[in-house]
């Protein structure tokens, strides 16, 4: 079998599309040698997660495409990334690979299939892994942020080098801890960087520069409302405008470019367009000059455009240090201009699919920044989605499922689509007070528990009990770039059993934490969101009962005005009316 994995929005997908899938001669090989099988990685995470940890062992590295080779039971025995129509420095060809991998499976086979079980074994060594005894220590948070602020970058903001990804639920924590020095050189970086689209809002996923200037252009919904909450955060922390101006733009880019007329997001916007990377978002000096006539100078200082660019003789734009503001005139106008004549360009495609867990985290950016900024625009669009999900993203026995386009959903859902679900319905729950909000969630946890717990070692897993057998079954772990789907279900848990008083769903999520908190001393930068529900274990959890008088829906107002001033990643808020049952 050979199987290649990749997404709708990844410029080398399409480039190892272009050159080798969709040449004659190699598809002809292809299809004589093996049987090839293209896989989606954002609809099947968890064969993804699977052969990403096979290649990584085999090569020392990953990355999408991912081509693997397996046997006819679905073991891997070699793979790589990203191959070449014809051999490069220190990369073969992608020929010469599969004439290698012909060659052996048809003279070494009894010794490929005879190491099959080790690497069964290895595949699934996560799952092995039991809870540590004891109790949690708090300390450990304290060594956790002190690990964190080491490992900072304090001039360029992020943590390591390039190519960095925005580390929103690191960040989150950090905040809530009263740390936030790392968080302010870091949001402020990107927010200038060019991985931040100073023309129409959104983030990029990565920049591939230490500077986080030149991004990878692809944009996702699901950093997009990741990043978005975490600027909504500093800004009630530090109180910035700039801050609070990024969440929104962000937030309102979502709306305007992401929103499917049914009520769901869709999923990501390509690198490319006109079949050049970044063709879209990046500028010349005369570009520039077209649209702004005199104006185009101060655009380009304030925008780090020169005659030579920064991008294959094109610019990204992003917010040089040390430009003087106030001397440049109305960037909000020039970015309005800029935005305008953009529209008329090409745009990169669209990947329209819906994806349940990704749609989570938009309803909870939505929700939140709706209750904090008083935008019930936003607060409406997170209601609305809810309801598509649940709705639309359900069969006819109630199973949640992962994905949805053009009017069909499909594929059982896995652990972070309901565990982000469940967050988001909480949040919903908190920002709206509506019942209906709070019932789901906590049907969502029951579903989360019956099939995904595993009650002999802790934590739960990435399928579902009833998902189709693969060859390894897995836990999530790592909160890098996005939550893992067993970080949010013990935070989830945490804050559900905060509302309700429920014993069982706190000892289910300190479940997860016993299993996965000694991994977060050793790189406390991919645990960002498990390191929240460790904060929030700790913490006890502060809770916030407001009743109104009936008939006097608004009155509560003003006290969860005050409550919403600040970062408060402990409170859990119920809200109703007088008389109104739990």
């Amino acid at each position: 079998i050979l199987l290649s994995i990749g997404y709708a929005a990844c410029h080398w997908c399409h480039v190892m599309e272009r050159e080798s899938f969709e040449d004659p001669d190699t598809a002809r090989y292809m299809n004589e040698r093996f049987v090839p099988v293209k896989v989606d990685r954002e609809e099947r995470p968890d064969i993804d997660a699977i052969y990403m940890e096979a290649v990584q062992s085999i090569t020392g590295h990953g990355g999408w495409p991912l081509t693997v080779f397996l046997d006819p039971d679905g073991v891997p025995f070699h793979g790589g990334t990203y191959f070449p129509p014809e051999p490069a420095p220190g990369m073969p060809s992608f020929m010469m690979v599969m004439e290698a991998v012909d060659r052996a499976w048809r003279e070494k086979r009894e010794e490929i299939r005879a190491q099959s079980g080790d690497v069964r074994t290895r595949l699934g060594a996560i799952s092995l892994i039991g809870s540590r005894e004891g109790e949690l220590d708090p300390a450990d948070l304290d060594a956790r942020v002190k690990t964190l602020v080491e490992l900072a970058d304090a001039e360029r903001g992020g943590f390591g080098g390039a190519p960095k990804f925005p580390p929103a639920s690191t960040l989150d924590f950090l905040l809530g801890r009263g740390e936030t020095g790392p968080v302010e050189v870091t949001l402020d970086r990107m927010a200038a960087g060019g991985i931040y689209d100073q023309v129409g809002g959104g983030f990029a996923r990565y920049a591939v520069d230490a500077e986080w200037i030149v991004p990878h252009f692809e944009k996702m919904l699901c950093d997009n409302a990741l990043l978005a909450r975490t600027y909504l955060h500093a800004w009630q922390e530090l109180g910035h405008e700039r801050y609070r101006r990024i969440a929104e733009e962000t937030l309102d880019w979502a709306l305007r470019e992401m929103r499917d007329p049914a009520g769901g997001f869709h999923t990501s916007l390509d690198a490319d367009s006109e079949g050049e990377e970044g063709r879209f978002y990046t500028w010349t000096l005369a570009e520039l000059e077209e649209v702004l006539g005199d104006r185009a100078p101060a655009a380009a200082v304030a925008f780090g455009a020169t005659a030579a660019g920064n991008f294959e003789g094109r610019n990204v734009l992003h917010v040089p240090s040390g430009v003087p503001r106030t001397e440049l005139g109305d960037l909000a106008a020039i970015r309005e201009d800029l935005r305008a004549a953009r529209e008329r360009r090409v745009r990169p495609d669209l990947d329209d699919k819906v994806l349940c867990s990704w749609n989570a985290l938009m309803i909870s950016a939505l929700a939140e920044a709706g209750a904090v900024l008083g935008r019930a625009d936003y607060l409406d669009a997170a209601a609305e989605c809810a309801e598509f999900v649940w709705t639309r993203m359900r069969d006819s026995q109630g199973t949640l499922l992962r994905t949805w386009r053009a009017g069909e959903a499909r594929l059982n859902a896995y652990l972070e689509d309901h565990a982000f679900l469940l967050e988001a319905l909480l949040e919903l729950y908190q920002a709206s007070a509506d019942p209906t909000a709070f019932d789901r969630a906590r049907a969502i946890a029951e579903t989360m528990i019956d099939r995904f717990a595993d009650p002999a070692r802790g934590g739960f897993f990435t399928t579902s009990h009833d998902h189709e057998e693969l060859i390894a079954r897995r836990k999530d772990v790592g909160d890098h770039p996005i939550p893992a789907g067993s970080s949010s279900a013990a935070l989830g848990l945490l804050k559900l059993a905060a509302l309700t008083g429920e014993a069982r769903y706190r000892r289910d999520a300190v479940g997860v934490l016993k299993l996965l908190a000694p991994a977060t001393a050793r790189q406390p930068d991919a645990f960002g969101h498990l390191l929240q529900a460790l904060a929030f274990h700790h913490s006890g959890g502060a809770e916030l009962a407001v009743v109104s008088p009936e008939g006097e829906p608004g009155a509560a107002g003003p006290l969860l005005a005050v409550a919403r001033e600040r970062y408060r990643p402990d409170l859990v808020i119920a809200a109703g009316p007088a008389g109104a049952s739990s």
